[in-house]
């Protein structure tokens, strides 16, 4: 997914204003953050507040596109959680975007329940 979208953006994006690509794979962990055990993980994400988040995000200054595809249901450890990518012209304008981003999903869009 992440190389056909990394593709598809370099085939649609004019050359000359892309500067950058950052992709993010978020993967279920064997253990919480506080350091306890995680057999699996139940996900589950607003799909409509998802897809506004993303074109809000993608009016940003310099910023060429964003790809989000977020995993729903019960997932193992090992599986992957979200993929994220946010091409842009400069570190500048990618950067700030791609954390405010990847916040914002994790915080207000996905609901996770660790099993």
């Amino acid at each position: 997914m992440i190389d056909a979208w990394i593709k598809e953006i370099k085939m649609q994006c004019p050359a000359d204003k892309l500067g950058m690509i950052l992709v993010h794979n978020g993967i279920v962990r064997g253990s919480a953050k506080d350091g306890k055990p995680v057999r699996a993980m139940r996900l589950s994400y607003d799909k409509i507040l998802l897809k506004a988040v993303v074109d809000e995000a993608k009016k940003k200054e310099g910023i060429i596109d964003i790809k989000a595809w977020i995993n729903e249901g019960d997932l193992q450890v090992g599986d992957d959680i979200m993929n994220v990518c946010v091409a842009g012209r400069f570190r500048t304008d990618v950067l700030p975007v791609f954390q405010e981003l990847l916040t914002t999903i994790k915080t207000k869009i996905v609901r996770e329940e660790e099993i």
